[in-house]
């Protein structure tokens, strides 16, 4: 455990977190100030592209022949963030899962609420199976909002009779977006980043009138049976552990095949710290192995 190496990123968070008060156009800018501040590897390509018809970044590693596809939904409360600027921890997984990753830029709220996120990852999802990609290939992955885009596009695909994907690997998901969990109170004074009060207005921008409790919203209200095998991770530090728990409990309730792996004292979507913390790179280098075995495994049957 490095404790001095998550001491002093909490700190660092704590002064990039976003002022509640402050407006959407404000928090894309410094999110995206914040990205492209920090270089891509020089091993990492992206490529702009459409899938589907929806905005998308094919990212490979230099020296990783791609066997498999990662589907992969950035985060952002689904208002910020985009395809291109999760490229840096997107390559993380496909580095460790011999695959290309797809980056899906699907659309933002509050210009389009909901569905119409859940509407693009299904529609990108529907366009790589039409090309011809395999979905025992396949893995669905993200981060915060994206993590939960991820689950309720296997719940949706499911629903609509779409072959599933290998599995899905979800990384402190934001799944709950009527903010229940009790973790949104007791881990409200050590999540550097994140807070019922930042949460709140996000929510209310996506759902536009939405019930939040939707399974396609909130997929820890949603009905998990039949989903791929599942990795969830998170960090007991953020207030949306609960989430993540809950998640699994449902997916387990389910007879889904799923981890929970949590890493403790650790912030909201750590991983994408593995530059500077020996947890990110760990907790990546775990759910590859995972990822591996059950790509493996869908290709048997």
């Amino acid at each position: 455990m490095s404790t001095e190496q998550l001491e002093k990123l909490a700190a660092t968070l704590r002064l990039l977190a976003f002022p509640v008060d402050s407006d959407v156009r404000e928090q894309r800018q410094r999110l995206k100030d914040l990205v492209t501040a920090q270089p891509l590897p020089a091993d990492v390509t992206v490529t702009e592209g459409r899938l589907g018809g929806v905005r998308t970044a094919e990212i490979t590693v230099a020296g990783v022949e791609p066997r498999h596809v990662v589907l992969y939904f950035h985060g952002g409360v689904y208002a910020l963030g985009g395809e291109v600027e999760a490229a840096e921890l997107a390559s993380q997984i496909g580095r460790r899962t011999d695959a290309k990753v797809i980056s899906v830029g699907y659309r933002l709220a509050p210009e389009h609420p909901y569905p119409a996120a859940v509407d693009d990852a299904l529609s990108a999802y529907q366009a790589l199976l039409a090309a011809g990609t395999s979905p025992a290939d396949v893995v669905l992955a993200g981060e915060s909002a994206g993590g939960g885009l991820a689950v309720a596009t296997l719940v949706n695909a499911r629903d609509r009779g779409l072959p599933r994907p290998a599995a899905g690997f979800v990384m402190s998901p934001w799944a709950d977006l009527t903010l229940a969990g009790p973790t949104m109170e007791t881990k409200a004074g050590v999540d550097p980043l994140l807070s019922r009060e930042l949460l709140r207005p996000a929510a209310a921008r996506y759902l536009a009138g939405h019930d939040g409790a939707l399974g396609l919203v909130s997929p820890v209200f949603a009905d998990l049976a039949g989903l791929p095998p599942l990795v969830i991770q998170a960090g007991t530090h953020e207030v949306l552990l609960d989430d993540a728990v809950r998640l699994a409990q449902r997916a387990a309730a389910a007879d889904v095949d799923v981890t929970l792996d949590l890493t403790a004292g650790a912030p909201h979507v750590f991983q994408s710290f593995n530059p500077a913390l020996d947890e990110a790179v760990a907790a990546l280098d775990r759910a590859g192995r995972l990822l591996s075995a059950h790509l493996v495994s869908a290709r048997r049957h």
